[in-house]
């Protein structure tokens, strides 16, 4: 069975779901709408607002979709060339068919074709567009054969390694009943509509999303091995597979019809830069920390702040949570050359950039994940000066933790999720009104902590008063003087009394000296107070508390000044709060606060692992993203975790930096101990995984330390309870 409301439910979450640009994006993510570049080919097309990947869906009919067949440049020099070392060919012949898991051809589905005035090939499937993943095109060049689902989002199959690599490596790993359990999800044969039908139509779409450029020599089998070797591919590819296999049980929405939120966002970035000549292909560190945006126009001064929206409605029966977010960021960055020459370029290097993600269904499931594949837009610095850099960022899979909301009309009150997407910074030239995209100017390997608390109107920072919290931060200092970089790490407590924070903590700072060499010390203490303040935003309407914060040294700052320390926000509630450090005595980073409790540790339960680790040794740099790793509590003194990484790493001295590795190594058993009041510790030799739980007893925020082989790693991981 076809049905053909796919593409309206797509554009009913774009209406609904758009986020914010040019205006208080708390108020307006859920009304704006999004325009994508309508562009046929990306080669050199740029534009913000869009993703990665264009499409050449104009002039289709009802149910028509436009076949693009790319070819690696290995295979043939004719064509037109496009992004990503492809090159745009007419094939010799179209095919079209339904399959199962050993991908037979089963017969045709009802098509007709017919072809542009371009020489393109259109198929209509005349029983309705296909949504699932039982209908293959495939395209024949010479002696190259690739396939592709016919379910894209956008219409337009592009048909290339990437669509290749998501045939082989999905179908075949099913079992013919998960396979027709994902049919009957498709076809709805339970009688309650599912809305992870629409997991194939996003999969088939964001793969062209991802910017991996395939080798100029390259045949198939070459790129399709590229692409396996690419851990953050392969592993969204994998998990949205699993994904797609969720019932239609599962398929959830939010309590609250919409519920916003503040989000505080760390990303912690190793890369190389190609921007400077006297430094190509150095490596680079990089941190990006959620900032507030100004913006001013002929009607007066606005406010961007980072915030999330989800969104629950119910379209054609289906139930439906959708959520967008739009968080500008400011980036600092090290350059790490041979010879160990440091380079600090810091945030007035570049215009203040954003993270955003295209609106798009998730699936809430047991109400306490939140599950999606998310793509990005592209964004812009620069533009109309003389160094136009355009940013663009990889799909990942959201695999986020939700709270349980208090009542039916309050949506949870925090989202908590860490993910990993590599990107590039292009060169861009202007022609006209047109953007075109020029050479690579770096590659950015990016693991992402983002936090996202409830906003509520009329939030009260006294309501802090006489409160009692752990602490933990992870924090970078980037200097062009000795030492060039220093990671610190921390953890404490804090009392609050009226607007004074009274703490103790402790730090461990892991650094480079300027001869290349790596020092630890685990003797910090700080016991300087501190000052908290709510910090009011100006809404399109008027100006209200709705949980933001401001953390001083001593005289609090203003609504509209930049703190001593960083801005933050609370969940309504008071009991988590979270804070971008930015400029800090500890530098750029994120700081955690959880409300200490009398509650005992989990004894039991499995845990899903997100977070970062840097890794430092007198040659070489290491990113390590922990990609949904599993925790797991076997008894109130013992644990296991199943480490999980996507691994990128920089020789200084060969100036490389690989791209990222999935990692998966043997189980490791922790000892577990509690120190009350929350605090937990993980152990196993140099491991330590030492923090905090919360009262609920379903979230562990903790410090990451070990040694290995010389090399010095600290980081900072969040576990969050699976249903």
């Amino acid at each position: 069975m076809r049905f053909t409301f796919g593409i309206l439910l797509c554009s009913t979450l774009l209406l609904t779901a758009g986020c914010g640009s040019g205006e208080d994006a708390l108020e307006g993510a859920r009304t704006q709408p999004n325009a994508f570049a309508g562009s046929k080919n990306p080669m050199d097309d740029f534009s913000a607002g869009s993703t990665g990947d264009s499409t050449n869906a104009g002039g289709l009919d009802t149910n028509e979709v436009r076949i693009t067949l790319e070819v690696p440049a290995g295979v043939t020099s004719a064509g037109e060339p496009t992004r990503r070392n492809l090159r745009i060919v007419q094939p010799d012949r179209v095919s079209v068919y339904s399959t199962n898991t050993a991908l037979q051809n089963l017969g045709e589905p009802p098509i007709s074709i017919r072809t542009d005035s371009e020489g393109f090939t259109i198929i209509k499937f005349t029983e309705g567009l296909p949504l699932g993943p039982d209908v293959i095109i495939e395209a024949v060049y010479g002696n190259t054969r690739m396939r592709a689902l016919a379910a894209d989002a956008d219409r337009d199959v592009k048909v290339n390694p990437f669509s290749e690599y998501l045939v082989r490596n999905t179908l075949s790993h099913y079992t013919p009943g998960e396979f027709q359990a994902i049919l009957d999800c498709v076809a709805d044969a339970n009688g309650e509509l599912c809305l992870n039908k629409y997991v194939w139509s996003t999969l088939a779409d964001q793969v062209h999303d991802f910017e991996i450029d395939i080798p100029s020599g390259a045949d198939l089998q070459d790129a399709l091995n590229l692409l396996s070797a690419r851990g953050d591919f392969a592993r969204y590819v994998s998990a949205m597979a699993d994904y797609a296999v969720l019932g239609e049980s599962s398929s959830g929405k939010i309590s609250a019809s919409s519920a916003d939120y503040n989000s505080v966002f760390l990303g912690i970035e190793l890369g190389q830069t190609f921007m400077e000549p006297s430094l190509v292909d150095s490596g680079q560190w990089g941190v990006r920390t959620a900032q507030e945006e100004v913006l001013e126009d002929a009607n007066g001064i606005g406010y961007v702040y980072p915030a999330l929206t989800l969104t629950s409605f119910d379209a054609f029966n289906i139930r439906v949570t959708s959520l967008a977010n739009d968080i500008p960021y400011d980036r600092e960055a090290l350059i790490h050359q041979a010879g160990n020459n440091f380079f600090v370029r810091g945030s007035d290097n570049w215009d203040r950039s954003t993270h955003a993600s295209s609106p798009g269904a998730a699936t809430l499931l047991e109400d306490t994940r939140l599950l999606a594949g998310r793509a990005l837009f592209q964004s812009i610095t620069g533009r109309g000066s003389s160094k136009i850099i355009g940013w663009t960022r990889n799909p990942y899979y959201l695999n986020a933790f939700t709270s349980l909301p208090v009542d039916e009309t309050t949506g949870p009150d925090r989202v908590i999720s860490g993910y990993f997407s590599a990107g590039k910074a292009l060169e861009l030239e202007a022609e006209g009104d047109q953007l075109r995209r020029l050479g690579t100017l770096e590659d950015q390997y990016l693991s992402v902590l983002e936090i996202n608390l409830l906003r509520t109107e009329g939030f009260d920072a006294g309501s802090l008063d006489g409160r009692n919290y752990n602490t933990l931060y992870l924090a970078t200092r980037f200097s062009d003087g000795a030492p060039p970089m220093a990671i610190e790490a921390g953890l404490g407590r804090w009392q609050i009394d009226s607007s004074t924070v009274n703490q103790s903590q402790t730090f461990t700072t892991v650094q480079r000296g300027n001869a290349g060499g790596v020092t630890t010390d685990t003797t910090g203490t700080r016991t300087d107070s501190w000052t908290l303040s709510s910090r009011t935003a100006r809404l399109s309407t008027k100006d209200e508390d709705i949980g933001r914060l401001n953390l001083d040294i001593t005289t609090a700052s203003g609504d509209f000044e930049q703190p001593d320390i960083g801005i933050g926000a609370s969940t309504p509630d008071g009991t988590l709060m979270v804070f971008n450090l930015d400029d800090s005595p500890m530098g750029d980073g994120l700081l955690i606060a959880a409300e200490q409790t009398a509650n005992g540790a989990p004894s039991t339960g499995q845990f899903r692992l997100q977070g970062v680790a840097l890794g430092l040794a007198p040659d070489t740099n290491r990113l390590r993203h922990f990609d949904n790793a599993l925790l797991t509590i076997d008894s109130s003194t013992a644990a296991t975790f199943s480490p999980i990484t996507l691994t990128s790493r920089h020789s200084v001295s060969n100036e490389t930096v690989t791209t990222p590795e999935l990692e998966q190594a043997p189980d490791i058993g922790l000892t577990y101990t509690q120190a009350g009041d929350g605090r937990v510790r993980f152990s196993a030799g140099d491991l330590v995984l030492e923090g905090f739980h919360t009262g609920s007893q379903d979230q562990f925020f903790l410090s990451f330390r070990t040694t290995e082989g010389g090399e010095e790693q600290v980081g900072l991981v969040i576990a969050t309870r699976l249903p």
